[in-house]
């Protein structure tokens, strides 16, 4: 009977508290959902002053180049030893000669008609001498010029000076068989060789001087606003323009040369509407600090110093969405949506120059959705981890 009687007691205890529970339980009661504002990174902005820089690119071109061209025919006798491509020669030194044994003979050949010319002038003057004695002893009336053998002297002077003028372009065309450098500079190409005959006009070598290189530099309207270009005739003649920093990538590393703005050309470009600024840089091929030559035809990418220009505010990229609006921040927390007037949108960073006021707070990051007036929880940056120090 225990057995029986002590199972239904306990099933009977346990439905009965189970009853009592359900029974006597607490009303549940509606909450409110509470919203938690998102947390939102800002920065605080303050008016800067900026030296605006602008980037072109350009490819290296020497300042002087021309065609080594003879001006007499002959037969090439010697060539220096470094006209070959790429080889270097100084000012003054001879390049080619030609054989010059034909011009030496027409040297000689002058020489004596000028000795038989002035043998014939000094006969003519004895005779014009002797002609004035006769018609002063015998004559009577006016002479005539024929009679004091006036024509005949004045064509034995005009051939003595034929003869020297033939005998100064003689040495002349000697002279032009040794073709000597105007300037110390380096070989581009070469197409002559020794023994070669040539003619007058024909272009023998390319010869550049290497004590200059510049580089033309595209640069659109509106960055003309940023440096300070010698645009007019004044400043044209100014000796030092806007610094420029040329940099490539040579030997495996990135070099930098320094150079100046020099000048402008004359117009812009029809196609393109951009207009070229010329940077030079003087001796180019002098090794500084273990700086590699700067080779003409090189690409090179160029960062000419700009103007300094104050009031401005810096904000990093993905501040301002592509109306250029910002994320602004009250002084109660609550997030405004701002149209600003960009100056620069630069690859790290964005320049401002209307729209902000100084320690306003931008939203950099930690919102997706923004809503006008929403509330904010605020997670101060600070302004060298988010733009780039000026």
């Amino acid at each position: 009977m225990l057995k029986i009687v002590l199972p239904l007691v306990i099933l009977l205890t346990g439905i009965s508290g189970a009853w009592a529970l359900i029974a006597h339980k607490p009303p549940l009661q509606a909450q409110a959902r509470q919203n938690e504002p998102p947390l939102v990174q800002v920065v605080r902005v303050e008016p800067q002053t900026l030296r605006l820089s602008v980037h072109s690119q350009g490819v290296v071109t020497p300042r002087t180049e021309i065609d080594l061209v003879p001006e007499v025919a002959g037969q090439v006798v010697k060539l220096h030893p470094s006209l070959v491509a790429g080889g270097f020669f100084e000012a003054g030194e001879v390049l080619v000669a030609i054989d010059p044994r034909d011009y030496d003979y027409a040297i000689a050949e002058t020489l004596a008609r000028i000795a038989e010319a002035r043998r014939q002038v000094a006969m003519e003057e004895a005779q014009a001498e002797q002609a004035r004695s006769e018609w002063k002893a015998l004559g009577e009336g006016r002479p005539t010029p024929l009679m004091l053998r006036e024509p005949q002297l004045a064509e034995a002077r005009a051939r003595l000076q034929a003869a020297e003028a033939d005998l100064a372009k003689a040495r002349v065309q000697r002279s032009r068989c040794e073709w000597r450098a105007p300037f110390a500079g380096r070989v581009r190409d070469k197409h002559i060789g020794l023994g070669q005959y040539v003619q007058p006009g024909n272009k023998l070598a390319r010869l550049y001087s290497n004590d200059v290189a510049e580089v033309r530099l595209p640069l659109a309207a509106e960055q003309l606003a940023y440096v300070d270009l010698p645009l007019d005739h004044g400043n044209a003649r100014r000796e030092a323009g806007p610094k420029v920093i040329l940099s490539a990538e040579f030997a495996g590393s990135s070099r930098r040369w320094e150079g100046r703005i020099v000048r402008t050309e004359s117009t812009l470009d029809e196609a393109t509407g951009l207009l070229h600024a010329v940077a030079e840089v003087r001796d180019p091929y002098t090794r500084k600090d273990g700086q590699p030559p700067l080779m003409v035809g090189l690409f090179v990418q160029a960062e000419i110093e700009g103007q300094e220009q104050s009031g401005l505010y810096v904000l990093p990229q993905g501040a301002l969405n592509a109306a250029q609006e910002v994320l602004w921040v009250d002084a109660e927390d609550r997030l405004h949506i701002r149209r600003l007037a960009v100056l620069r949108n630069e690859p790290d960073r964005i320049l401002v120059k209307e729209g902000l006021s100084a320690g306003d707070r931008v939203v950099v990051s930690g919102i997706q959705v923004p809503v006008e007036g929403m509330k904010l929880r605020i997670d101060e940056a600070s302004p060298t981890s988010v733009t780039r120090t000026p």
